[in-house]
């Protein structure tokens, strides 16, 4: 399968998702980006402006074998990763698949459940297995976790930590629309779940296919000293007390990459990497008490930090 018919593909999927999040393309390309990176997605923002929608989205639009995890205070980790059962018949304990056991794990609301089960989720996320009694199993490939998370503060929420935040590939966060993209919103409510009236474009196996040629997106060593110059930023930054990780590093590299690969070119430039950079950042950076004594936040140093590290001049193959 060519890779003209891929990337044509990939922008079929953002089309169709387009449908049922209206008014967010950008949202939506970064999501896709993420995906095609092999990461995972965090899309934080206020109930009610459509993150559980685009997750379902994605999720139908793509073909994937899917589960869904309403995360409560009461969910326990072996909802999460499964657990053992004894069997009667053979004497023998038989392992029970918990929700991740599938291509594309949708965690809603993830900040309402407890610590204990959120870190049920840090094994999957990072090497896509998971262990239950001591036997380790892997999750089918691909493997993604979408999660929402309304913002800390909102009743019943709490923080998630940050070796579990980092693990997020991108955040995101959607907003309001402005007025004719909300009656837009409401006209196509009027005729059911816009959810339910998206197709499948792409299947397992495309996915598989066109995350390998994301991996071979050409990438200029001047690009990747400039990814470097702004991971280095944030971790210098006066204002910030934990800056982005080497986990972070790569993740943004992989991440241009497949932005690259979304504009149907087949070499980065520095306007992928400025372009998802703050997606990349936001969740990883952590900013001190003079920081927020001033009411300084992390996205502030981020546009502090893109303004201030100069973008190389690069071309093709040089």
């Amino acid at each position: 399968m060519g890779k003209e018919y891929q990337e044509n593909a990939a922008a079929a999927v953002i089309e169709e998702v387009n449908k049922a999040v209206i008014g967010k393309e950008e949202c939506v390309t970064k999501v896709m980006a993420a995906i095609l990176a092999g990461g995972h997605v965090l899309i934080e923002d206020i109930p009610g402006v459509g993150k559980t929608t685009m997750a379902m989205a994605f999720s139908k639009c793509m073909g994937l074998d899917r589960n869904r995890v309403q995360f409560t205070p009461d969910v326990l980790p072996a909802d999460i990763v499964g657990f053992s059962l004894y069997d009667k018949i053979t004497g023998k304990f038989t392992y029970q698949p918990g929700a991740v056991m599938c291509n594309l794990f949708l965690a809603d609301e993830i900040n309402r459940t407890s610590p204990k089960t959120q870190s049920a989720l840090l094994e999957v996320m990072e090497e896509g297995t998971v262990t239950v009694d001591q036997i380790t199993r892997k999750v089918p490939d691909p493997f993604i976790v979408i999660a929402t998370e309304n913002p800390y503060g909102s009743a019943g929420t709490q923080m998630l930590p940050e070796s579990q935040l980092d693990r997020f590939m991108i955040c995101i966060s959607m907003g309001y629309p402005d007025i004719q993209t909300e009656i837009d919103i409401v006209k196509g409510n009027q005729k059911g779940n816009p959810v339910e009236q998206i197709r499948p474009i792409i299947g397992k196996q495309m996915l598989i296919e066109m995350c390998s040629e994301v991996e071979d997106i050409y990438m200029h060593d001047a690009i990747y000293d400039y990814i470097g110059r702004l991971i280095g930023a944030t971790r210098e930054h006066p204002m910030v007390r934990m800056g982005i990780s080497p986990r972070g590093t790569i993740a943004l590299a992989k991440v241009t990459k497949a932005m690259a690969y979304l504009s149907g070119r087949d070499y980065c430039i520095p306007q992928d990497v400025a372009e998802i950079f703050p997606n990349v950042a936001v969740h990883r950076i952590f900013v001190n008490a003079k920081a927020r004594a001033v009411q300084i936040t992390s996205r502030d140093v981020i546009k502090e930090v893109l303004a201030k590290t100069e973008k190389p001049s690069v071309r093709k193959g040089h």
